[in-house]
């Protein structure tokens, strides 16, 4: 099927649901972890609109944005399908994966990145964003049923990602009491080796997402 390589780094949410995705097909790649304060001329060059990870290169060709990626990787390596057959349901998994990304993702560092009453509207807005996502997982093991799927990867950050983001940001969004299915879905979800494979050092973690809300809290200081 032609050479695979990903541009991405061991850090990024959005770079891991490509990992678990050529995992999961069986499909062998290239690593090349990317340096985003001093960008390559491969990145630059692979994604000149964005100019950020991860892009996939496959057969001489460049595809960039995560959830994209993974479509084109189940177009093309047909096996261990991620998206429904259905077409009714291959779209709502799409929809919930925009969700995901434009709303839980975005909700929940926000929370975990401003203080006082700018964080408890902020926390609000996750808390009622994860609670779609709850909702999605009432009579199921995964978002896609019995078996692993798209949607799962797309929400695959919630474990260990939201974790540290919390810890950082001194709050609670995903409370076993409050979100037991998703709370379920998270450890079934962790406990796949594929996805354990792929998971960054939480220190590491820790370190980054440290720096970037330490960064954004500044700026809101600063702000008058």
């Amino acid at each position: 099927m032609g050479e695979v390589k990903l541009i991405a780094t061991t850090q990024s949410l959005f770079c891991a649901r490509i990992q678990w995705a050529l995992k999961f097909k069986g499909v062998e790649y290239e690593f090349i972890e990317e340096d985003l304060r001093n960008k390559s001329p491969l990145l630059l060059e692979s994604n000149r609109v964005y100019k950020k990870v991860p892009v996939l290169l496959h057969n001489g060709k460049s595809f960039p944005e995560s959830l994209i990626i993974l479509e084109y990787i189940d177009e093309v390596w047909k096996h261990n399908p991620l998206l429904p057959q259905d077409p009714s349901e291959r779209a709502l998994a799409r929809f919930w994966a925009k969700f995901s990304d434009e709303k839980v993702i975005f909700g929940a560092f926000g929370a975990c990145r401003t203080e006082g009453e700018q964080q408890e509207k902020a926390k609000e807005a996750a808390l009622e964003s994860l609670a779609f996502l709850e909702k999605q997982l009432e009579g199921k093991k995964f978002f896609g049923g019995e078996e692993l799927g798209y949607l799962d990867l797309v929400v695959g950050w919630i474990p260990l990602w939201l974790g540290v983001m919390e810890e950082i940001g001194g709050i609670k969004l995903l409370e076993e009491e409050r979100f037991p299915l998703l709370h379920e879905w998270s450890q079934n979800f962790h406990q796949i080796p594929l996805i354990k494979e792929c998971l960054p050092p939480r220190d590491n973690l820790l370190s980054y997402f440290q720096a970037s809300i330490s960064y954004h809290r500044s700026l809101a200081a600063k702000k008058p």
